[in-house]
């Protein structure tokens, strides 16, 4: 049973060490929804996201007061859109106005932002997957707090290639009509590989099919809180700083399982999961980039980082999963580029390259996550940069994702300006050569023979 005291002694934690509940994530069903007219779809959406969400802000204001926890967020993800637009959705403009609908509802109950224009697709598209990848670019840069994501393949199936062929184009579409905000409407995309249906962080988050009508998952970070730990043990050996990232992480994950219990009786919507995700921010002292520097690096991106990456998410995920009664999500360590002052002061020093974090991503939570790029760089080597990380998730069975942004008008050397938890982000420079006629062909890469196992 969790008390109040489990939370005084977190308090430091809460003061001086950036930790917080990143987000309270409600999950919302919305297959109840489905008809075949777009219009009364939209009608029923927007309805029932305004009936359930209306109190989810104040419940987490409340909670935040009352326990002294920072709560950043209060996000909704939905069923995936392709899902619940299938039989009424006949063009693009169609699932727009689904687009429109979610967010205007988002506005009317006051959350940050809506996850779950989305679709899954990693054995084939349908008609209705195909018109909602192809909405995208206008879906968001005609709405202010919608996310998208498309899960491209699966350890069980396989990658879909033409979808990650057709998600190249996509990216950069989007990129270009959102380029007065710096291509921003790319920071609200992502593509991935083994999606989990319970996330509650943006932009992958959606309400899977295995859910419920509807679910409280709680997103927990506190990447300063364990490299104030390991400053403790500088120069002891690997099980020690091994034992206390587990001891940190199972201190962080009970604050968010007391928030998640909270939420959950107070809004009358079962818990779900907690996902103790060390995301950071670009506050100085909350960067997974200076816990390597605490274990010993120069820089992130120097030999043994990987190394480092693979140890941090391990233990996080032995504490965290002690501390709840349901971790889930992605639950680990992001390593986002420009969310982290210490990734983006890696990458300004060279020690951080591409292929640098691609090799990191085999063993993180996520994957290439908020990386800008030139805005000339062509669509079909973002579908091939798409492509190495979906196969990387597919082989290791884990999820795995790319959210990149071709910053229409950069170059090399300059940087993106989006502020708040987005940062900015260092333009880095992509593989010059082509691999047009590897992306051009058609079909899937079939599952990995460590598949079958029914």
């Amino acid at each position: 049973m969790i008390n109040i005291n489990e939370v005084i002694e977190t308090n430091n934690m809460i003061e001086n060490e950036n930790l917080d509940v990143r987000t309270i994530t409600l999950g919302i069903s919305l297959l109840d929804c489905i008809s075949d007219d777009i219009n009364k779809t939209c009608d029923k959406v927007y309805d029932k996201i305004t009936t359930l969400a209306k109190n989810l802000v104040k419940t987490g204001d409340d909670i935040g007061n009352e326990f002294g926890i920072p709560i950043v967020n209060k996000r909704l993800s939905v069923t995936p859109i392709a899902l619940v637009g299938g039989s009424s959705a006949k063009s693009t403009d169609d699932f727009v106005k689904l687009a429109k609908t979610l967010d205007k509802a988002v506005k009317q109950v006051g959350v940050n932002l809506l996850g779950g224009y989305s679709a899954i697709v990693s054995k084939k598209m349908t008609a209705a997957d195909k018109l909602l990848i192809e909405s995208i670019p206008v879906a968001l840069s005609e709405t202010d707090t919608i996310c998208s994501s498309v899960n491209l393949g699966s350890t069980k199936t396989g990658i879909d290639m033409d979808a990650v062929r057709l998600m190249g184009d996509v990216i950069l579409d989007t990129a270009e009509r959102t380029k007065d905000s710096g291509s921003f409407g790319c920071a609200k995309l992502v593509v991935l590989c083994n999606a989990p249906d319970d996330n509650p962080f943006m932009a992958g988050a959606f309400h899977g099919i295995s859910e419920g009508d509807a679910v409280i998952n709680v997103g927990v970070s506190g990447p300063g809180v364990v490299k104030t730990a390991l400053d403790k043990v500088k120069g002891e050996p690997f099980d020690v700083v091994c034992e206390t990232i587990k001891k940190t992480a199972f201190k962080i994950t009970r604050v968010g399982q007391l928030v998640a219990n909270e939420a959950s009786k107070r809004l009358g919507v079962p818990f779900g999961i907690i996902d103790l995700s060390l995301a950071p921010t670009p506050a100085i002292g909350d960067s997974i980039a200076e816990i390597f520097e605490t274990l010993g690096l120069e820089r992130a991106g120097a030999p043994g980082t990987t190394a480092a990456l693979a140890m941090l998410n391990d233990q996080v995920k032995k504490g965290g999963i002690m501390a709840s009664t349901s971790v889930g999500g992605l639950s680990g360590a992001f390593i986002p580029v420009s969310e982290d002052q210490g990734m983006i002061d890696a990458v300004n020093d060279g020690a951080l390259t591409l292929e640098k974090l691609e090799a990191m991503t085999c063993v993180c939570s996520v994957g290439l996550d908020m990386i800008a790029i030139p805005g000339d760089t062509p669509a079909t080597t973002i579908s091939g940069i798409i492509a190495d990380e979906m196969a990387i998730g597919m082989v290791n069975s884990k999820t795995t994702a790319v959210r990149i942004i071709p910053a229409i008008g950069k170059k090399v050397g300059e940087t993106v300006e989006y502020g708040g938890l987005f940062g900015s982000a260092p333009i880095m420079p992509v593989n010059k050569f082509s691999c047009d006629d590897f992306i051009n062909r058609t079909g899937k890469i079939p599952a990995p023979i460590h598949s079958f196992k029914n």
